[in-house]
């Protein structure tokens, strides 16, 4: 048991892992941001801080939402919120790194392969995060309180909170662009259909997932 309860950590530091460097590559390629990813763009471009710093600025994100979680909803706090927003900031600045390091050019068609990059790495971390199965992150603890107080369905709150936070990603900076159309189209099918063939390669495998 205790075995399997470290393999669902080990996974999912990985999922942490691919959404941090997705949302680097994403906010890199220069052509938008996701809906969480404008919001740490959009802090970093408010302070003047440098694009490395995005790391940085996610990490007092995610932790000032962590101990907005303890006040309004602490039964959402759990071990898989610790696991996803201690590396989280690592992981962006990892992103960011490797970003440099493959990119010979910032030319347009390596911006375009670096983004679509970006979307899936983000879309496949969710994913694992999900299947894992050992909590929530930050924002989606925020999302559920939200639920909770306004008695509303969970895709409602979800689509409004999501908009609420590009519409404070913009009026601070954040960079939108088409990619923020994408993912705000895309993310929901792409995550929930790597959800399900992540739980049919873990079944056939036997993975502890």
């Amino acid at each position: 048991m205790e075995k399997q309860y470290f393999s669902k950590i080990f996974y999912a530091l990985i999922g942490v892992l691919l959404i941090g460097t997705g949302v680097a590559f994403n906010n890199l390629a220069g052509l938008g941001n996701d809906s969480v990813g404008i919001v740490y763009d959009g802090i970093r471009n408010f302070f003047h801080l440098s694009v490395e710093q995005l790391g940085t600025v996610s990490n007092i994100v995610n932790i000032s939402l962590v101990a907005l979680l303890l006040f309004i909803g602490r039964k959402f706090v759990s071990i898989g919120t610790v696991v996803y927003f201690l590396p989280y900031g690592l992981c962006v600045s990892f992103g960011s790194t490797i970003y440099h390091y493959l990119v010979p050019d910032n030319s347009f068609l390596f911006r375009i392969i670096f983004a679509a990059t970006g979307c899936l790495l983000l879309y496949l971390g969710i994913a694992i995060f999900i299947v894992v199965n050992i909590g929530v992150d930050p924002f989606t603890g925020v999302v559920l309180v939200l639920q909770e107080k306004l008695k509303k369905e969970y895709r409602i709150v979800k689509i409004s909170f999501d908009i609420s936070f590009i519409v404070i990603g913009l009026l601070l900076g954040g960079k939108a662009g088409i990619v923020t159309v994408i993912t705000a189209l895309t993310a929901g099918p792409c995550i929930q259909l790597f959800a399900h063939k992540l739980r049919m390669l873990g079944s056939k495998k036997k993975i502890a997932v």
